[in-house]
């Protein structure tokens, strides 16, 4: 089974798929992430360093089953700056779709595609990127099921991700896995929006996939987190007490809870702008002490880095989360090589995609239709 990873960033789909999964080729323009994925799965000559708007179809060997593609959040993020697929970064998505236009046009179609990006794809310009993504894949003859995936079910990070997975006319989904209409927790209610914005013959196109629910995850934030990180260092007391300065009173309440329950107790600290009483805005410092880390970042355009909270008694301890914590929280190997700098780390990882999450898609959703495919091919 050989796929293709776009926007490949280190590499983690092609991580989660396994070895049993041989990478034909694999683009990521930014040297940093190229570096990363070197030092992790050799010399991979698949690897190419070009932006995707400079790839044409000769650059992709062979017929792929799976074409992967993580593409750019930035413009789709409710965070971002809401250029939608017509930004410069999230609007890369029709450099890979030309590929995808010029692979049929040459009886290479991938049997399966697979996008991922932020859950607010989904809404992005009231829900008119979503679609025009959905109309793509229906013109292309694809059917596609989109469904929204947290890395929680996995591991402790709350990291709610979009998947599409499209279905070429020969790797339609096993018997049983696709449903009447939307399933919790795979479809959240923004999809009914998304769907009434779509033309007949994308709705006709659209199907409701219902994936058995993971087990439960394995581990809890505590168990990820040192006592001595390597490549961050803990916050003087000064600089904790501006943390927990910047706390409303709720938030102050749950470390004061933490204090009084006595033991270790983990927490983690974003910093955000929240409208004050007055009507103006005030950076404020929010913790969660449930075990489970918020949703990693890349640090840049103004996003704050996740800052970790260790309370034992009267005590309290900050700092920022390392980049092998946050390698953790991804599900990548301790075996995976990080970035020397701190924000090259930090970009890389939050920028990618949850491994166990790829893992169960193969597991559950790809590798069973292709299966299909291949046995009534040999009968």
């Amino acid at each position: 089974m050989g796929f293709y990873e776009f926007f490949a960033g280190g590499g983690m789909a092609r991580c989660g798929l396994g070895p049993s999964w041989p990478c034909l080729f694999a683009n990521d323009f930014d040297p940093n992430k190229t570096a990363a994925y070197r030092a992790f799965f050799g010399p991979s000559p698949e690897l190419r360093g070009d932006s995707i708007a400079d790839l044409e179809t000769s650059d992709l060997p062979g017929h792929a089953d799976l074409a992967w593609a993580s593409f750019p959040c930035q413009d789709l993020s409710l965070a971002g700056n809401g250029e939608g697929l017509k930004g410069q970064r999230s609007g890369t998505f029709w450099a890979f779709w030309r590929l995808m236009q010029g692979l049929r046009a040459e009886g290479r179609a991938p049997r399966m595609i697979v996008l991922e990006n932020v859950r607010g794809a989904i809404t992005s310009h009231q829900g008119r990127d979503f679609a025009s993504i959905c109309e793509a894949l229906a013109q292309e003859g694809y059917r596609y099921a989109p469904l929204v995936v947290d890395a929680q079910h996995f591991l402790p990070q709350s990291r709610p991700r979009l998947f599409v997975v499209a279905f070429g006319p020969d790797a339609l989904p096993v018997s049983g896995l696709v449903g009447n209409g939307p399933t919790t927790p795979w479809h959240p209610n923004s999809f009914a929006h998304a769907y009434d914005r779509l033309t007949p013959q994308a709705r006709a196109a659209w199907l409701w996939i219902t994936p058995p629910v993971p087990k439960g995850r394995t581990g809890k934030l505590s168990d990820l987190i040192e006592d001595q990180p390597s490549g961050v260092r803990w916050h003087t007391p000064f600089e904790t007490k501006r943390i927990l300065a910047l706390m409303s009173p709720l938030h102050l309440e749950k470390v004061k809870k933490a204090k009084l329950e006595g033991g270790r107790r983990v927490g983690t600290v974003y910093k955000r702008t929240r409208p004050q009483d007055d009507g103006t805005k005030a950076q404020r410092a929010e913790v969660r002490f449930d075990e489970v880390a918020g949703c990693l970042r890349t640090p840049v355009g103004g996003s704050s880095r996740q800052i970790i909270m260790v309370v034992e008694g009267k005590k309290v301890r900050t700092r920022l989360l390392s980049p092998r914590e946050a390698a953790r929280l991804m599900g990548l190997p301790e075996a995976y090589p990080m970035p020397q700098r701190y924000n090259d780390a930090y970009h890389l990882i939050g920028d990618g995609v949850a491994v166990p999450v790829v893992s169960w898609l193969a597991r559950t959703v790809i590798e069973p239709s292709l299966a299909r495919n291949r046995s009534k091919e040999a009968a």
